[in-house]
């Protein structure tokens, strides 16, 4: 059975980087990166609006096999993620194993061979054995439809695509949302524009964020001792474990986070109207939690206005809130989020019988075993698959225990000599009720709405647990989870199973 590759990788972000590694390392290597960019990167390619930064310590925001003693702050800026990125290319010799350029128009299991026919955007045809999806849940940006928006007359664009070539100083800027990326840009942009409109419908909860500046010394030491870089990172890691419990059901702990947001609002306004608008009134946790010191701050400047509507419509130059509040501006950003319960990202994903991805998941939303294994789309891994996110510590950690799986799976498929694993139908079920149980008596159900959710309020994103529970599942692909289908079995065999 001739393939042109073994593997097939769909995505040069950190889960398909950390993926072609593994692959590396476990002695595979007939396998292909296909990127639809002109570079390497993923998110924090695309995001490089001021400010951006990971809200993970850097010793933990990193694979544990390609660790980085050359950090130069505890919570590192987007330039230096993505020049570590490009490091793990070269020292892991990748650059001839990616195909930039190369975006995925679908992918089409051909049930006979046990392959998957790839069609790429650019007209190209290839067949792999097995393909893994590094699509990352950040990449498909959300901008509200309103009123009017065609008509404004000055820049507008999503903290996504930022405008470098837009100069903001002494500039009327309005920005829809206060999420993540608000949080970061506000008190970078605050101090040039002449006016900021910030229109908030949801205050976010804001914790302190203890970033600092790595000392030259414990770089020299972590670059003459490596294995002392075990030393921050597992204390990291333990760290946001333990304060990881009042999302899972702790209601000391999570008394305990409420209040050290509460004092933290506290004691950087003094201003008790403002205070009172950026006081979420909905439990912490159930939408993501923040981390900043400078933007409450940035909030109390005189050219500054934090404006507790949704807008509703555009006129012109003019932006207008729910109330009637109307703003004169020249640019417009929208810090709107992500699709991020969406998986497929307008991929044509067909499996056996020919049944496509989105029709699968069209009623109950996106489900995978273990967020990684889908019932009906044999040797195809969704790497930061539905139910794989996190609310409090590294997602690359959920990375490498997928992997861990994925290899796992590899070696039964090439032991067994099968044409394909899937996994059965039953067993996904189970495991994703299971799930859905679990979240309901979770923080994440206690009321609010947020991108963790579809329209039905199905928690599609997150993982209900410590990541020490979904290490231990991802330990090893179970035989009994899968039904195995030989190489030798006949069409009509095929049909039944």
């Amino acid at each position: 059975m001739a393939v042109d590759f073994q593997q097939l990788i769909v995505g040069a972000g950190f889960s398909g980087l950390g993926a072609a590694i593994r692959l590396q390392q476990s002695g595979r290597s007939n396998f292909m990166i296909f990127e639809k960019a002109d570079r390497i990167g993923g998110t924090w390619r695309d995001n490089v609006y001021p400010g951006c930064a990971c809200d993970v310590p850097s010793h933990l925001y990193s694979f544990s096999f390609a660790q980085n003693p050359n950090w130069s702050r505890v919570f590192s800026r987007q330039p230096e993620i993505l020049a570590y990125m490009e490091t793990c290319v070269d020292r892991f010799n990748l650059r001839e194993k990616i195909q930039l350029n190369t975006g995925i128009k679908a992918l089409r299991f051909r049930e006979t061979e046990g392959t998957w026919l790839v069609e790429t955007e650019q007209g190209e045809t290839f067949t792999a054995r097995t393909v893994l999806l590094g699509l990352g849940p950040l990449n498909v940006p959300k901008i509200p439809d309103i009123p009017g928006q065609d008509s404004f007359s000055g820049v507008q664009f999503h903290t996504a695509q930022w405008r470098q070539d837009h100069d903001l100083q002494n500039k009327r800027v309005a920005i829809i949302g206060t999420g993540a990326s608000a949080v970061q840009i506000i008190p970078e942009i605050a101090q040039k524009v002449q006016k900021l409109y910030i229109f908030q419908r949801t205050p976010p909860w804001v914790g302190p964020r203890p970033d600092a500046a790595v000392h030259s010394f414990v770089q020299g030491l972590f670059q003459r001792f490596p294995s002392l870089l075990w030393l921050p990172r597992t204390l990291i890691y333990r760290y946001l474990e333990f304060r990881g419990r009042g999302l899972f059901g702790n209601k000391s702990a999570h008394l305990s986070m409420q209040k050290r947001a509460l004092k933290h609002i506290r004691d950087s306004i003094a201003d008790p109207v403002l205070r009172e608008k950026v006081t979420p009134q909905y439990q912490i946790g159930c939408k993501r939690i923040l981390l900043s010191e400078d933007y409450y701050p940035a909030l109390q400047l005189p050219n500054v206005e934090l404006i507790t509507e949704a807008v509703t419509a555009i006129e012109g130059h003019t932006i207008i809130g729910a109330k009637g509040t109307g703003r004169e501006i020249d640019t417009l950003i929208y810090a709107t989020g992500f699709d991020a319960a969406s998986y497929e990202k307008g991929l044509v994903i067909q499996g056996r019988n020919e049944q496509l991805l989105s029709n699968s998941w069209a009623k109950a939303g996106p489900e995978a075993y273990l967020g990684t294994t889908i019932n009906g789309f044999p040797n195809l891994f969704s790497i930061i698959g539905p139910n794989t996110g996190l609310g409090h510590n590294s997602m690359i950690h959920m990375m490498e225990s997928q992997y861990n799986y994925i290899l796992s799976y590899l070696d039964l498929l090439e032991q067994q000599d099968a044409r394909y694993l899937d996994v059965k139908a039953d067993r996904q079920m189970a495991y994703n009720e299971e799930i859905q149980a679990q979240l309901a008596d979770m923080v994440w159900s206690s009321g609010c709405n947020s991108w963790y959710q579809m329209d039905s309020g199905k928690n599609t994103t997150l993982w209900p647990g410590p990541t020490t529970t979904y290490r231990q599942k991802t330990r090893k692909v179970e035989v009994e989870d899968y039904q195995i289908v030989e190489k030798s079995a006949t069409p009509d065999a095929l049909s039944r199973a």
